[in-house]
C-alpha cells in the first residue's frame, strides 16, 4: 500500500530532501508526502515497452521530444508533484519552464505530449487525483494503462478486466476512450501509433514465459 507520510511540506521542500539516501521514491499530494510502492517486474516490462514504441515514433516523425527519467510534474495552483511512468516532453517548449534549469520540473501543458501512468496499487490516484490535475493543467493527453485491472468497476467493468484509458483533452475536458483486448490503441498524439491493448499486457508477461 502507498504510505502517506503526513507532514506537509512545501514543493521547495519537497524538491530539495527528496528523494534521500533511503533509496526511497516519493511523490507530493497537496503537501503531503507520499511513499511510492516499489514497482513489480510486470509495471516496468510495460514501462519499458511504451517507452521504446513511443520514442521510435516521435523519432519516425523527427519530434523534438523526448522521455526523461526522473522529471516532475508540478500543477500550479497546489503543493503536489508527480514523477510518471512515462512522460513525453515537447523539448522546444522547455525553455519557458522556470523551473526546468534548477529542478527538472515542468509545470505548462505545452511541454508536456503525453503523460502515461501505469496502475499499481495505488490505482486511487491515477484514476482521481492525477486525472483532475492533468486534466486543469490542459495536459493534451494521458494514458491510464490498468493491466491488472486494480481499478475500480466504474471505470474497468464488472467483472474487472484489463483496460486502457486514453483520456484526450477536448475543450478542457477529458475525453475517455477505453481499450482492451485486441482493440487497437488509438493516440490523439501519436494517430499512426499500431499496436493493441493486449500487447502492452502481454509486455508484462514476458518474464514468465
Amino acid at each position: 500500500m502507498t504510505q502517506a507520510l503526513r507532514k506537509l511540506v512545501t514543493f521547495d521542500e519537497f524538491v530539495a530532501k527528496y528523494p534521500d539516501n533511503t533509496g526511497k521514491r516519493y511523490e507530493l499530494y497537496d503537501g503531503v508526502l507520499v511513499e511510492m510502492p516499489q514497482p513489480t517486474g510486470d509495471h516496468e516490462e510495460i514501462v519499458v515497452f511504451l517507452s521504446t514504441k513511443i520514442t521510435l515514433e516521435y523519432s519516425r516523425l523527427n519530434l523534438s521530444y523526448g522521455i526523461p527519467k526522473t522529471v516532475l510534474v508540478k500543477p500550479i495552483d497546489n503543493e503536489s508533484a508527480y514523477s510518471p511512468d512515462v512522460l513525453v516532453l515537447n523539448l522546444a517548449n522547455l525553455v519557458n519552464e522556470p523551473l526546468w534549469k534548477k529542478q527538472s520540473t515542468v509545470t505548462q501543458a505545452a511541454s508536456i505530449s503525453l503523460v502515461i501512468e501505469v496502475v499499481s496499487s495505488n490505482w486511487r490516484d491515477d484514476y482521481l487525483k492525477k486525472y483532475a490535475d492533468y486534466e486543469e493543467m490542459g495536459i493534451p493527453e494521458y494514458w491510464i494503462v490498468d493491466y491488472a485491472a486494480l481499478g475500480g468497476r466504474e471505470f474497468i467493468g464488472n467483472p474487472k478486466q484489463p483496460t486502457i484509458l486514453v483520456c484526450c483533452l477536448e475543450e478542457g475536458e477529458y475525453r475517455v476512450s477505453k481499450f482492451r483486448g485486441n482493440d487497437r490503441i488509438q493516440s490523439q498524439t501519436f494517430p499512426e501509433l499500431n499496436f493493441t491493448a493486449e500487447e502492452i499486457f502481454r509486455a508484462g508477461t514476458l518474464a514468465n514465459h
